[in-house]
Order: C-alpha cells, then structure tokens, then sequence
C-alpha cells in the first residue's frame, strides 16, 4: 500500500492526478474489505491512466434527493475487474471509484437509509423496505445486495422476483405500507451507469425533511463494514411477483374514464420497451384493454447493453424507428416506447395523411391534459361548484399550453420545480389535508384503501383533485395511488385519448392541431452543452454560476424584462408553499420567448429550455413555422453566448 500511495503522490505532484482524487482514493482503501479495489487502482496507475483514476475518483459520489448515479462500467476496464465477464458481455464487478455506482457506495446508500428507517419506525416494530430493479447492468446484484443488508440490519424486505418498474415499486410501498424504498436503475441514462434511487413510506421519492436526514446518514458512512445481527433479530425477505403485478394492473385500469370508448374496432398499436421493463405491465395491459399490440421482437430481449439504440430513451427519435419501421410494415396506427425502467413514454402517431409523426413530451401531456379535464366535467367529477378544488400540476420547464387549458376549464394549475418528487410532494400535502374523520367513514384501512370515486369525492370537497400532472421530459400521471411518473398508466391513459380521436374520425395530430387552434400555438424546444468527467463537471459549474453571476440583458435583439434565479431568490409556487432552491435561471424576453438554464442532475450536461408561443393567424402551418424559426434563431444566440462566458 505505501509504495501504491508514494506512486499517488508522484502523480499530484507531477499534476497528472487531482489531490481529490488521490485523497479519495487513500479514504476509499482504507474503507473497503479485502484488496480486489487496491488491486484495480494498482493496475490503473501502472498503466498510467491518470484520466480515468481522476474521472473515478475526482468527488465522493454524494447520497441527494435523487439518491445516486454513477458509472458502474468505466471508460478503462481493468483485468480485475472484467473477471471472468458477466450477462450481457459486461465486466464480472462493477467499476472501482468513489464516484462511480459500486457495491461500496450502494452499501452507504441502502445502510443509511435503513438507519434513518429504523429511527422513524422506533421500537415497535421492524422497518419494511421494498426493492425493485430494472435491466441494467448490475442491477438485479444490487437488488439482492440490498435486500441481504436490510435482512442482516433487522428489516424486512421486500423484492421483486426479476425486472420491474420504477412506477410499480412506488405502487407496492404505497400497497404494503412500507417504511422506504428503493428502484436501482439509471433511468434512460447509457448503458453503462446505474443508480440508487430512495422512496419514502408514501412512495415518492424522498425529500426534505426525510432526505436531508437520509443525506446525513449516509454521507457519514466512509466503510462498507457492518455486522449482521443474530439470526433472532434479523428480518425476513419476501418475494414480490405475479400477485403484485395483477394489484398494480388492476388499480391502472381504474384510469379510463370512458372504457366505453375501447369496445368495438380494436386499434393496432406498436409497443417497444427498449430493452427494459415496460412489456411487464404496458403490453399485457394494452392487450386486456382491447388493443392489437405489436412489440419489437429484437428489443423485448431484457439487456442492459441496449445494443439496437445509441440511447435507450424515448425522448430521442433514433430510439423509436425499429418501432416505427414495424408500424410502417403493419399499418399500425400508434407507436408507444417506454425507457428501461418504464416511467417514461414516447410516441408517434399516423397524421391524416398516413405519415408517423413524432410527439414531444409536452404535446403528449397537453392532450392529457386537455382530455381528461374536459372529460371530468363530461362525467360530472367535476362541476362548477368544485371546479376550484380541482388541479393541474406541471414544472416549470413544461408548457404553458397546460396552464392555458386549466385557465380555460377554470381549474387551478401549480408549477413545481424539475423532478417528479415535488409534484408527488403535493399530493402528499393535498392528501393530508383530508380529514382523518371523513376517510374513516368510508375506509377503516386509511386512504389508500378508498375507490377511486370516494377518494375523488373527498378530494374535491376537503383538498385538491389532481386531475393529472406531468412534465416536458415524457413524464406523467393521471392518479396518486402512484406517486412518481408512470409510463405503464401513461400508456393506458393515452389509449383513451386515441380511442376518443378515432370516434371522432380524425387522427391523433389532428386533435393536437385543434388543441391549438383553440388556445394557440405552443411549442419548446430542448438542448444540451454535454461536458463529461471531473473536467466537464467543472465547465458546467462555472457556464451555470456565470448565467447566476453575469445575467444576460438583451437576447437575440429582445430585451430582457424578467430573471428569475431559482438558486438564491425567494419565490414561492402558485399555491404560496416557498420552493426549494435549485440552480436554474429563468429568462423572459420583451417579445414574449423564454429559456431556461439547468444543470442536470443526473447527467454530464447543462439543459437549455426555450419556449415560444402565438395566437393562430389565418394559417396554422405559417404559425408554426414562424414560431419554429424565432425559436432557432434564439438557440443560436444562446450557443454564441455560452461560448463567449
């Protein structure tokens, strides 16, 4: 080890290492069983790869909100590591670093948060933790890695027998009356990272008070020691399958408003999961449902190398043409893809001419929206009496066309900031506002054993009824018995707005067009300046300080009227609750477009949102293409910029 640390030394010295690097590395062998992780930073560091130890080891991978995220296959793959190999043509262990998703960190994260469990629960009782995991590399190890600690710490836990979604994890914590959960996957992010994502006991993912706490513990761990307790004191471990996928499918179904409109003529649909889990729940759904439900053989297989995508995300059109192709091939009018742990959903629709057209996650949205609002009045939910209690809810990178909509119907609609956790956070505030009295009247088992119709009932008199919720990165959700988006009930709620588009004779692009002949022309548009490893983390932290420091005055020739900097200003939702800060910059220019600028999270990027809208003139197709252009031309002006700072 002294010789290993004197070559670590050499290296700062000679400033091909970053210290962080070499000090976390020295925290990290210090804290690890056995010498497999010495073994892998020795051959890194004989074969000089000093970009990879800095890009492994440049930051501890930080427990947040989000839980963690991180490579678990480097760019460089030592011998050691690449073992005897494992599925899927991966490396036999995941990546060595203390930035990087290994069984080091997972073990702080799953330990910290059982810590936090058992203190909240007290004595009375052991903690209940659910698992679930998605396709990905290392994922389902993780999982049962998981689950073993919480077994030897005193839990009871809960896991998945093989692959499920995010959103179907939710569900169950909510069902079982779980104390905390936990999803491993990285969302849509490549195939070569992975992630630990933290749900509390109201299924949602976990924010403050809970999060900081959780934050505390596990950032204070700095070992992957612990000791098991006596067999005695131990939990019990209990398998999740086929009883739990027909609960979840069974309360989904409960998101038609009109099933009527599903009988008759069946639609035939394209169905891709990318690779991951959303053929568990989406495809046999869809088919109970009446539909003619096509998959894409080659991407049914369950693979964490996603090998026939370059990103297994349906946001990006790339992601969708095998599927796309086979709805050419078939005459399939719809085409819906979901990301590899399923709480994302893209798709494409056949337009009056017969072409497949793409939708944005706000268009798709905005037609849930618009539908299931209208419809709630149709059906009576909502009347004017009550029309105030209920509510949209969208963040504040979403579209405006939603707020057009609620102001239109006159119900309320609430920004959040960017993440599904603050719009489940309101329905856990909107849930608590019912009074305890009035849900034992119709339920001795609390809440979440009320109808959907008593639930809404109660809602509408006592609180809010969320009519539906979503978000520009093909988000959404149209109940709160899940409380994170949910691509598998996104699919069922958008099979009701093509049946309704089919009664009426017209196509899906068709209604959007009317949408906004109605309430005018929205459309946004999304980049990203990508900035990968210690360097690029750098380069985003300075471009975000400098929009926060140097705010832009005039842009592309407009003056600037408004900047709202959501990390040190005090501001406060349309509901008055003060939001959480966050780096993001908004920017509203004199002639009506707006951006925003937002590290990710979760990725190696800055985001830039712009938004454009106008009134329809006499043709729509020239609104469009008007709004299009002043958007570009703002995009180009924004790159200029972010260069120049």
């Amino acid at each position: 080890m002294s010789s290993l640390m004197e070559k670590l030394d050499d290296a700062v010295r000679s400033g091909v290492l970053l210290e962080s690097a070499r000090s976390n590395t020295k925290d990290l062998l210090a804290g690890v069983v056995g010498d497999f992780s010495e073994k892998v930073v020795t051959e890194l560091v004989d074969g000089g790869a000093w970009e990879e130890l800095n890009d492994r080891f440049f930051k501890k991978l930080a427990f947040g909100t989000g839980g963690l995220r991180g490579r678990t296959i480097g760019r460089v793959v030592t011998s050691v590591e690449q073992g005897k190999g494992g599925v899927n043509g991966r490396p036999e262990f995941p990546c060595v670093g203390t930035a990087s998703m290994n069984f080091f960190n997972v073990s702080r994260a799953v330990r910290g948060m059982i810590a936090y469990a058992a203190r909240h629960v007290g004595a009375e009782r052991k903690p209940r933790l659910v698992f679930a995991h998605d396709t990905r590399h290392f994922s389902r190890d993780f999982a049962e890695f998981c689950a073993r600690i919480c077994v030897d710490l005193g839990c009871d836990a809960y896991l998945f027998e093989s692959a499920r979604s995010t959103p179907q994890l939710s569900f169950a914590i909510r069902e079982l009356r779980a104390d905390a959960g936990v999803v491993l996957t990285a969302s849509h992010n490549p195939a070569h990272d992975n992630g630990f994502k933290a749900y509390f006991n109201d299924g949602a993912q976990i924010v403050d008070p809970h999060a900081s706490a959780i934050i505390a513990e596990v950032n204070s761990l700095n070992s992957e020691l612990y000791t098991a307790l006596p067999m005695e004191q131990q939990g019990t471990l209990t398998i999740l399958g086929e009883e739990m996928d027909r609960l979840y499918k069974d309360r989904l179904r409960s998101l038609l408003m009109r099933p009527e409109l599903l009988e008759g003529a069946s639609t035939k649909v394209v169905f891709t999961n990318l690779h991951g889990t959303g053929g568990k729940i989406c495809v046999p759904m869809m088919q109970e449902l009446g539909f003619d439900v096509l998959t894409v053989a080659e991407q049914d297989i369950q693979d964490g190398r996603f090998p026939t995508v370059a990103s297994p995300n349906p946001e990006n059109a790339p992601a969708l043409k095998m599927a796309m192709d086979l709805a050419e091939q078939s005459g399939a009018e719809i085409v819906i893809g979901t990301d590899p742990d399923s709480d994302r959903m893209g798709v494409a629709a056949r337009d009056e001419s017969g072409k497949m057209v793409l939708l944005s996650g706000n268009q798709i949205g905005s037609l849930m929206a618009w539908y299931r609002t209208k419809t709630a009045f149709e059906l009576g939910w909502i009347t004017d009496a009550t029309r105030s209690h209920a509510i949209l809810i969208k963040t504040f990178v979403t579209t405006e066309l939603q707020r057009a909509i609620a102001d239109h119907f006159g119900v309320r609609v609430v920004d959040t900031l960017t993440g599904f956790k603050y719009i489940a956070e309101k329905l856990r505030k909107y849930e608590s506002t019912i009074p305890a009295a009035k849900i034992a009247e119709f339920s001795e088992q609390g809440y979440r054993s009320l109808t959907e119709s008593k639930s809404r009932q109660l809602r509408l008199e006592y609180s809010r009824f969320f009519i539906f919720g979503g978000e520009e990165s093909y988000g959404y959700l149209g109940c709160d018995f899940v409380r994170d988006k949910d691509a598998n009930g996104a699919a069922v709620m958008f099979a009701e707005v093509a049946a309704y588009a089919k009664q009426q004779g017209i196509s899906i692009p068709a209604l959007l067009d009317q949408i906004y002949q109605q309430f005018g022309y929205f459309l946004e548009i999304g980049q990203s300046l990508v900035m990968e490893g210690a360097d690029g983390a750098a380069k985003i932290a300075a471009l975000a300080a400098s929009y926060a420091a140097h705010p832009p005055e005039f842009v592309d020739g407009s003056a600037v009227v408004r900047v709202r900097d959501f990390s040190s200003q005090d501001l406060f939702d349309d509901e008055g609750d003060a939001l959480p800060k966050e780096k993001m910059l908004f920017v509203d220019l004199e002639d009506g477009r707006r951006f925003a600028v937002r590290p990710s999270g979760t990725e190696p990027k800055i985001k830039f949102y712009l938004f454009g809208n106008s009134a329809v003139g006499e043709s729509l197709a020239q609104t469009k293409s008007q709004v299009a252009a002043s958007l570009q031309s703002l995009w180009t002006w924004i790159e200029n910029d972010a260069k120049s700072r």
